[in-house]
């Protein structure tokens, strides 16, 4: 309950933050809808000339345009925002302060930053896949659709860790501000099946630098594709990747020597 309060007072400081600029905030959400239009005006130029992608349809490549949506929302939202603040704090001692307070410092890490108008995303993304779905007709049963949300919670989780690795970096190398800028580069490729590009970019992008594993493994289940042990070996790989990742980022903090050293 006391995590629930801190984070509700952290949710309220930053809506009242995005709430003093309710014109940039309107702007960013028209500019969101008018990337969304770009990206299905290309999408309809690539389908207007074939009927499939890598054996995609365009219903399945819209919903993975949804599920890619949602992970950009949370890079956008907590990551990218938290990222540079996080760095900041290293250099000039400010993470001190967080570390006083009787709450995990982790938890405030990732969270005393949030761009709230991102939850616009949200609402897109499910528009995105409830209509690609349709369209796609694969008929989705209810164990497809719960192992989609599953591994779509998987992959957040995977991406999530892979992200405390890297700023936990910081804590050794003080210096490294692009700690994250790879993950920033390659997010884009999540926006198509990973079986579109060659090999070698195939196994950065699922096992370097996960990216396929939070967009288009979710799909695949919907579509009927992974096994169970498939789906079981995904939530043990992201429960296992949380684990380790928060056991690297304890050690960073014994590391850490604060801004009075």
């Amino acid at each position: 309950m006391h995590t629930l309060r801190v984070l509700a007072a952290l949710f309220k400081i930053n809506l009242q933050m995005s709430l003093a600029y309710r014109a940039d905030t309107l702007v960013n959400i028209l500019l969101n809808l008018m990337w969304l239009g770009w990206e299905l005006l290309g999408l309809s130029i690539i389908f207007s000339n074939t009927t499939q992608l890598a054996g995609w349809g365009i219903g399945e490549m819209i919903a993975l345009m949804g599920v890619f949506r949602l992970v950009n929302m949370l890079m956008a939202s907590l990551i990218w925002p938290n990222t540079e603040k996080f760095n900041t704090s290293i250099r000039d001692g400010s993470l001190d302060y967080t570390l006083l307070l009787p709450v995990n410092s982790l938890f405030l890490t990732t969270f005393s930053r949030m761009v709230i108008w991102r939850a616009w995303d949200l609402v897109l993304a499910t528009a995105l896949i409830v209509v690609g779905v349709n369209m796609s007709g694969g008929g989705a049963t209810p164990l497809r659709l719960l192992s989609f949300m599953l591994l779509t919670g998987t992959g957040a989780m995977i991406i999530y860790s892979l992200w405390i690795v890297m700023i936990a970096a910081t804590f050794w190398f003080v210096k490294f501000d692009n700690n994250v800028t790879i993950l920033q580069a390659l997010l884009d490729a999540g926006r198509y099946p990973a079986n579109v590009y060659p090999v070698w970019l195939r196994m950065i992008v699922t096992f370097v630098v996960p990216i396929a594993v939070a967009t288009t493994v979710p799909l695949q289940a919907l579509r009927g594709e992974l096994t169970f042990l498939q789906i079981l070996l995904y939530l043990g790989v992201s429960l296992a990747a949380f684990v380790v990742a928060s056991r690297i980022w304890k050690a960073g903090m014994k590391k850490y020597s604060g801004a009075s050293s």
